[in-house]
């Protein structure tokens, strides 16, 4: 067996997984060219798309800025105003992963003025960190999975082939035993890269925290505080080995764990994350409109509203924020707001947030041409994922154009007459449409073609489509 052989493979393999990193490749995109991309998953919304796309240019071009003006340059949030379902979260989640940015979406209902039960404000900066924690982790995780990689099959070959009592050299010797073990180390090496011992058992020697969970009764809780008590009493009680037998394939993943944790510097993680997330980070406050007040009487819900508000301000307009990694300033990090705002307008919510998301774009409901191509033309459309999932079970789904522009038609005339949630009522209608055949797939329909037309899109929604009352229900 040629060792070197398989080890040039595992070579070039990794390189071709490898790829230009999504950091590096957003400072080539002009604003254009992130529209196109946004493009490829959201139909329509082209001023939104325009808006984003500039503001995610202008951090680029921020970094380019030399001295202390680079300081001063503050991103130009975003509030953006329409119905629910025309593309608002996903134009900004996009954004992020386009730009390999920290992204956190919250609920701004799910937040309570200081003093009351609830979220704590700042905990969505939390959250960002810890988003952007994992995602350089992730990143450094990559660049030394190989390495890794190298070690987790050796410790495998320990538990496989245990070396002689004197050690095991792999050099060239007289020593029977050690050439006996060397040869027998380099069959099993074999079989673990021809995936043959995937299901062997074997015992893993591991660390087991010995430290209960602890749980803090009370409003707030220490995570919301930026403490993390495990971490701090984790260095005081000693982990305990614990051995377990399980699969190779287990112990691989196992192990790969382990030696990646080993390799990796969390400091200088830590270090990039929190820089990550002060620089690029993007927060989207949904339901905006929520909290604001509508010229209320200065009591009850209204007083309650202005104090999310207010506890949101300090966040928005830049301030530093204790997390369990260090402190964390939010002058540079994006936010972008939405909300239908049906009943209350921008203009209602109180005049400092205001003035802090100086761009608002209104984003339009969607028509039947759009459903259409929401149907069709994005990279991950409804269409091809219920092809995709009927394929699992061997069955070929096609369908006619004639029946995309009917279901495209009776969302649109529901929406109308009933409640506009926009592209999700796709979802509703194909999941309706499709009923039976996701039900009978796996016993009746292997190796079957499912044919949808637009007699057969009428006939399983026409009931509920024209009975408004049983649409409000059903779809």
């Amino acid at each position: 067996m040629n060792t070197e052989h398989f080890q040039a493979e595992q070579s070039d393999s990794a390189t071709e997984k490898s790829a230009p990193s999504s950091v590096d490749l957003v400072h080539q995109l002009s604003p254009s060219a992130i529209v196109a991309e946004l493009d490829k998953y959201v139909i329509g919304q082209g001023e939104a798309k325009k808006a984003v796309a500039i503001a995610l240019r202008n951090r680029w071009r921020r970094q380019q800025v030399q001295g202390s003006l680079r300081e001063e340059i503050v991103p130009n949030n975003i509030i953006m105003i329409g119905p629910t379902g025309v593309g608002k979260t996903e134009i900004a989640r996009r954004l992020a992963k386009l730009a390999a940015a920290p992204f956190v979406k919250v609920e701004a209902t799910k937040f309570t003025e200081v003093g009351y039960v609830g979220r704590d404000a700042e905990g969505m900066i939390r959250d960002l960190i810890e988003q952007s924690v994992s995602m350089v982790k992730a990143e450094r995780s990559e660049e030394i999975r190989r390495e890794a990689a190298k070690a987790v099959e050796e410790r495998l070959l320990d538990l496989l082939v245990p070396p002689p009592a004197g050690g095991v050299s792999f050099e060239l010797t007289d020593g029977s035993d050690q050439q006996q073990n060397r040869q027998q180390r380099e069959l099993m090496r074999f079989m673990l890269h021809e995936g043959t011992l995937e299901d062997k058992v074997v015992e893993l020697e591991m660390e087991v925290d010995s430290m209960p969970a602890l749980h803090v009764m009370g409003p707030i809780g220490l995570d919301d505080m930026g403490i993390n008590i495990h971490d701090m009493l984790s260095g005081i009680v000693p982990k305990k080995n614990k051995k377990r037998s399980m699969k190779i394939s287990d112990a691989r993943a196992q192990l790969l764990e382990e030696e990646l944790d080993k390799r990796i510097d969390m400091d200088a993680v830590v270090k990039d994350a929190l820089h990550r997330a002060e620089n690029s980070g993007i927060v989207f406050i949904d339901e905006i409109d929520k909290v604001a007040s509508k010229g209320g009487s200065g009591h009850g819900p209204d007083v309650s509203r202005e104090g999310v508000q207010r506890d949101l301000l300090p966040i928005v307009e830049g301030s530093t924020v204790n997390t369990k990694y260090g402190q964390v300033k939010t002058d540079h990090i994006l936010f972008i707001a939405s909300g239908a705002f049906h009943v209350a307008k921008p203009s209602d919510l109180i005049p400092e947030l205001q003035g802090r998301f100086p761009i608002r774009v209104e984003l339009h409901s969607l028509t039947e041409a759009d459903f259409v191509r929401i149907l069709t033309q994005p990279e991950h459309a409804l269409i091809k994922q219920y092809q995709a999932l009927l394929g699992s079970e061997g069955v070929q789904l096609i369908v006619d154009d004639d029946a995309i522009k009917e279901l495209a038609a009776t969302a649109a005339r529901v929406n109308d007459n009933v409640t506009n949630i926009g592209a999700r009522r796709l979802h509703t209608m194909l999941s309706t449409v499709l009923e039976e055949e996701l039900f009978q797939a796996p016993d009746a329909l292997v190796g079957a073609e499912v044919h949808l037309s637009a007699a057969l899109v009428k006939e399983r929604l026409s009931a509920i489509a024209q009975n408004v009352d049983l649409s409000k229900f059903m779809l």
